[in-house]
């Protein structure tokens, strides 16, 4: 299973069914766009000690997915799909979304226009 941005989020601040959805799968990811746009905000954060040593522990315990050349090829098809159905979403969330493709996993989420990408599915909390 892929994590966006708001369920990691979401799983640092302790909400429960992320943990229990979590513990059900084999395979916990975070692709490496997650992993900028959640440093990014604990740059931001008031709170960031907090965040950034939860990171350091527990980073280990993810599978970090990172762009290749098959993931471009995947986001540039999955882009275009979109934008010819006149349903475009941000490009980070293509990106995450090429890698689930990619890797054959589903995204926990509560994005719905993770919805609309072929050959995907998305969990939500």
């Amino acid at each position: 299973m892929i994590l966006d941005t708001n369920a990691l989020s979401a799983f640092v601040d302790g909400e429960p069914l992320i943990g229990e959805i979590l513990r059900q799968q084999p395979r916990a990811a975070l692709p490496v766009i997650v992993l900028g746009e959640f440093r990014y905000g604990i740059a931001a954060s008031r709170h960031r000690e907090v965040y950034a040593a939860w990171l350091e522990s527990n980073l280990h315990g993810f599978e970090v997915l990172s762009i290749t050349e098959q993931t471009a090829i995947a986001y540039a098809s999955l882009r275009g799909i979109l934008k010819r159905a006149g349903r475009p979403i941000p490009a980070n969330d293509a990106w995450i979304g090429a890698l689930a493709i990619q890797h054959g996993l589903p995204i926990l989420s509560r994005d719905k226009h993770f919805d609309l990408l072929p050959g995907m599915r998305r969990i939500g909390w």
